[in-house]
């Protein structure tokens, strides 16, 4: 009787905490931002990210900046000094924890994969690095820290698997998958931070369409995985399925996507544009379906057109609605 009188006095009080615990769609999703030094990722700061975060549901951890040294900016090769920005995007990454936030990377183009993997790999699992020990990683080049297994779902209409033997253009930003999965060269891979290299099984491919023929064969004897175009235009169920794969074999998964994976309608100002791609609003909710997989930890915008190819805003706005997209997915978990 007495204990059926003190449940009744203090149920009150039971319910009372229940209503001010708030559900996760409720919560504040902490974002951290990492941006390279250059237009694009200018254009999708300034362009109301901040905003669009805050009515999506998103609290700003930081936004942090890369900056090359004066020495960097002097060192010789094209290619090097590319990697050298992918680099600094990895050393930023990694000053986050594991499972603290949504990272977005707001990337120059599809090289700076490279750096966003290698942060990816060396997230600080325990308090955030205090700048002494922060200055001692930079100059390690993430060294010494036990690699986290990154997970891969590489949005574009092209594979970026080349090798300088496989290549038609001779463009770097068509070789950083082959790159981090250590089919070529090492020192750039090295250079970044990306140690060790992703195995393909890592790997997912999500709406390529144009492929050069030995890039072709690269792929054909690789255990990377594929989503179809129809897949990411449907939500298919195999989306899940990759993810799933994913989630067992990596402990977390990225998601990069180079905006020409879009309808070239949407990124008008793109110089590598295929045909017949999904739109953003179906790739969007493609993304808001992996990002319900709680391994799920980091997207990147690549190679957004911006000023004078982006003048009506259509490809802004098509790369905050991918960002959206994840914040959906995980306020879904």
């Amino acid at each position: 009787m007495i204990k059926s009188f003190l449940f009744l006095l203090l149920l009150p009080m039971f319910l009372s905490c229940s209503v001010a615990v708030p559900s996760c769609g409720q919560e504040k999703i902490k974002a951290a931002i990492v941006m390279n030094d250059s237009e694009g990722p200018k254009a999708m700061a300034a362009g109301g990210l901040e905003e669009m975060l805050d009515k999506a549901g998103c609290e700003i951890k930081d936004i942090s900046k890369v900056q090359l040294t004066d020495e960097e900016k002097r060192q010789y090769g094209a290619w090097n000094k590319e990697v050298l920005g992918s680099k600094h995007v990895g050393q930023l990454i990694a000053q986050n924890r594991k499972d603290e936030c949504l990272i977005i990377g707001l990337l120059t183009n599809c090289t700076d994969l490279l750096g966003m993997l290698a942060g990816l790999q060396h997230l600080n699992p325990g308090e955030s690095p205090s700048a002494p020990d922060l200055r001692n990683l930079q100059r390690k080049g993430l060294a010494g820290i036990k690699p986290l297994r990154v997970g891969l779902v590489y949005l574009d209409a092209h594979a970026d698997f080349n090798t300088p033997e496989t290549t038609l253009s001779g463009m770097l930003g068509g070789m950083p998958v082959a790159i981090s999965a250590g089919i070529c060269l090492t020192r750039l891979r090295l250079k970044a931070g990306l140690d060790p290299a992703l195995p393909t099984k890592y790997i997912v491919f999500g709406g390529l369409r144009d492929v050069d023929p030995l890039e072709q064969e690269l792929l054909d004897r690789s255990q990377c995985e594929f989503l179809t175009v129809t897949d990411i235009r449907t939500q298919s169920t195999e989306i899940d399925r990759q993810m799933k794969r994913l989630s067992r074999l990596t402990d977390l998964v990225y998601v990069h996507v180079d905006m020409d994976v879009l309808d070239p309608a949407e990124v008008k100002g793109h110089p590598l544009t295929s045909p017949e791609g999904p739109t953003s609003s179906e790739l969007a909710a493609a993304i808001e379906k992996m990002f319900t997989h709680p391994k799920a930890a980091a997207i990147g915008i690549a190679s957004l057109p911006f000023g004078e190819r982006d003048k009506d805003g259509i490809s802004l706005r098509a790369a905050y609605l991918l960002i959206e997209g994840a914040v959906r997915g995980i306020k879904k978990r």
